[in-house]
């Protein structure tokens, strides 16, 4: 079992990570003790997560996700994929255009 989540820092900038526990993985977080970008942005608060059946699923999302723009996770927090599908394709063609 892998999960995926997404946390919002107290900056408002967006940590996005996975890992095999969330629950425990959220208390190192809260506690300082998660990765030195949340440690130096508390407190933070879980805004999404998702679980996968292999931890190797969820580091595939978290690394897909963390090349997101942050209007892009934001968006995906609140519609899902289907909100951000046409983002890539919508970028391309802006793009293109300015060309």
């Amino acid at each position: 079992m892998g999960y995926v989540y997404i946390l919002r820092c107290a900056d408002g900038t967006l940590y996005v990570g996975s890992t095999r526990d969330l629950d425990r993985r959220l208390v190192q977080h809260e506690e300082g003790m998660g990765s030195a970008y949340t440690r130096r942005r508390l407190p933070v608060e879980l805004l999404w997560s998702g679980e996968y059946a292999r931890i190797d699923e969820a580091f595939a999302w978290e690394k897909r996700l963390q090349g997101w723009s942050h209007a892009k996770r934001l968006a995906f927090i609140e519609g899902g994929v289907d909100a951000v599908r046409q983002w890539s394709v919508n970028d391309r063609l802006r793009r293109a255009a300015a060309r």
